[in-house]
């Protein structure tokens, strides 16, 4: 059953609108993580991608993430779109935010932008934000999307959504 897309105000986008299957573009917005009081990755050159039904998820590169605080974590999965991913652990300090990035060191064809970037899930951090503006994570404990406030849903991840 598809669920019926809220309104979108003014200089919003419904993410009911976002294409399916995925995509993966590049995104000139400033994306910045923070930690613990560290700046974690701050970038304006992401890849974002867009499905429907989610909220974008922001691919950083490496380069533009702290020097040292991945730490590469067991287990893999696999997306029928982007390919076979790895995970990451984030360590700051003495803190270790278990498999909270993932990325994909061959991702298939429609997907090769995002070989070695590093998407993060937004709910472990302190802040993240995109253009200032500081995010709510995807519902659910699996999709990785940002929700900023141009977004208008309902977002893949809320109760009864497994079907959409």
């Amino acid at each position: 059953m598809r669920p019926r897309p809220d309104p979108v105000g003014p200089r919003q986008d419904s993410v009911w609108l976002y294409p399916r299957p995925a995509i993966a573009q590049a995104n000139a917005a400033h994306v910045m993580i923070e930690h613990r009081g560290l700046i974690m990755a701050d970038t304006r050159a992401s890849i974002r991608t867009l499905e429907t039904s989610h909220p974008p998820t922001y691919y950083i590169p490496p380069g533009d993430i702290a020097p040292d605080v991945l730490r590469r974590a067991a287990g893999s999965s696999f997306c029928e779109w982007k390919g076979s991913a790895i995970y990451w652990d984030v360590v700051i300090g003495g803190t270790v935010l278990r498999r909270v990035g993932w990325s994909y060191p061959d991702p298939t064809r429609g997907f090769v932008s995002l070989r070695d970037h590093v998407a993060f899930y937004a709910g472990p951090f302190d802040r993240c934000s995109v253009d200032g503006q500081t995010v709510v994570p995807q519902p659910g404990a699996f999709y990785g999307g940002w929700i900023t406030p141009d977004l208008a849903g309902p977002f893949k991840g809320v109760p009864g959504s497994m079907g959409w």
